[in-house]
């Protein structure tokens, strides 16, 4: 069986051409005029689908054919298709970064690419990087280009006047403070802590409106790939999840993978929680600890009861974020330190420059997982590690994992569906 739908992979050069800006504008227009958009992220983020969520109305799923998987990545683009009317992909850096790059998966799932350009002080040279992006790769399905933050009509005209006869010009958009996402030092600022988010992708949406792109693209075919259902691991098993603005990185997939494993997920706030739920296993993701270190170490409470936790040997899974927060103190990039939770010893301090980035696997004694690395902060730890992540690019050694007690300690972030059995064995007593 197969599933058809109208589907666009939206790229740029590079990063900051403006694509989730774009991308949130776009699932916004189609969205006010009835259509069901389905959005996606290319590559391992946790910031921009927060924005394409809000944008869409519907959860953002990651598309990688590395950390995901061909076949995962199948099975999540013929589900779509089943239930949108538009799918949208928002690539990852530039057009052939990476491996995989957003480029292999345009080409695997033939879904055709829009190039947003961003033509900021920029003439005729924007047919020649036009003419690269389309014609780098042989066989790429290529829809056109669109360019962003040009000055004005005669600009515009400028920029259309240098394309080739056989490139499709999906118009522009103009520069517009009013319509840019605010940014910090992982990426965007999260979605909740934008307080005129709304207005910002109304605007968006009301742009572009005067472009190419709002006329639906033109379908795509997705052949169905059965998956066979997870085993019952975590039956029975309530996992409490720490969600809030200071830990908020979690893939839907990781949380459907606990679920599809039987587990039932309970969310908590480490920011204004008393107490930890009544659960058998803790899940400290991701975020933005170094913002909230005050609020973090006067909730004596919950520190409290996340130590008890750990000494009744119940299991903990902490990654980046969540690794800071398990730690004896965290200082912030002014130098400002607090304590933490105290169950991993060490320290850490953000930095002033990028300290890791990139995908890695890793094997654990639960099995062999993968993910991706992404923080400005440098742990100082006596601890010997359990394991080494190893970075897919070239398989060198990656970031170090912690194991005390049934704590389990990483810079990793893990995506679940790499190997279910692996992770139910971190969260099973």
């Amino acid at each position: 069986m197969v599933a058809t739908c109208p589907a666009l992979l939206l790229s740029a050069p590079a990063s900051g051409q403006g694509k989730t800006t774009v991308t949130a504008g776009l699932a916004r227009y189609h969205r006010n005029q009835g259509h069901r958009v389905r959005v996606f992220k290319t590559g391992p983020d946790f910031l921009d689908p927060m924005v394409l969520e809000r944008a869409s109305g519907q959860p953002v799923y990651q598309l990688d054919n590395w950390m995901v998987g061909e076949r995962n990545c199948q099975a999540l683009l013929y589900q779509a298709a089943q239930e949108a009317d538009l799918i949208l992909i928002e690539g990852v850096m530039g057009l052939f970064d990476g491996t995989p790059s957003s480029a292999d998966l345009a080409c695997r799932f033939g879904v055709p690419v829009l190039a947003l350009i961003n033509a900021h002080a920029m003439a005729q040279t924007f047919g020649a990087v036009a003419h690269g992006l389309s014609h780098y790769r042989p066989g790429l399905p290529f829809a056109g280009v669109l360019a962003n933050r040009v000055a004005g009509p005669g600009h515009a005209q400028l920029l259309a006047e240098s394309l080739s006869a056989d490139m499709h010009d999906y118009g522009w958009l103009p520069r517009d403070e009013d319509i840019a996402l605010p940014d910090r030092h992982l990426g965007l600022v999260q979605a909740a802590e934008i307080a005129d988010l709304e207005s910002r992708i109304d605007r968006a949406a009301a742009r572009i409106a005067h472009t190419g792109l709002a006329t639906l693209p033109p379908p795509v075919t997705f052949p169905e790939v059965k998956l066979e259902p997870l085993p019952p691991l975590l039956r029975g098993l309530r996992i409490g999840i720490a969600r809030d603005l200071a830990f908020a990185f979690l893939y839907p997939a990781n949380l459907d993978t606990l679920r599809a494993l039987g587990a039932e997920l309970v969310f908590f706030s480490p920011l204004t929680a008393a107490e930890l739920p009544a659960v058998d296993a803790v899940y400290l993701p991701g975020g933005y600890p170094e913002l909230h270190l005050d609020t973090l170490a006067s909730n004596h409470g919950l520190r409290a009861a996340l130590r008890r936790h750990h000494r009744a040997g119940k299991p903990i899974y902490a990654e980046c974020g969540g690794l800071l927060y398990t730690l004896e103190s965290l200082a912030d990039r002014a130098g400002h330190r607090a304590a933490m939770l105290g169950l991993l010893p060490g320290r850490a301090a953000l930095q002033g420059k990028l300290v890791g980035l990139g995908m890695q696997w890793v094997a654990l004694p639960e099995g062999e997982l993968r993910g991706h690395t992404f923080h400005h902060s440098r742990l100082e730890t006596a601890l010997p590690p359990l394991a080494h992540g190893h970075r897919q690019r070239d398989g060198q050694t990656g970031e170090a994992v912690y194991r005390v007690g049934r704590l389990t300690a990483s810079y990793l972030h893990l995506y679940f569906a790499s190997n279910p059995v692996a992770t139910a064995r971190l969260f099973l007593p």
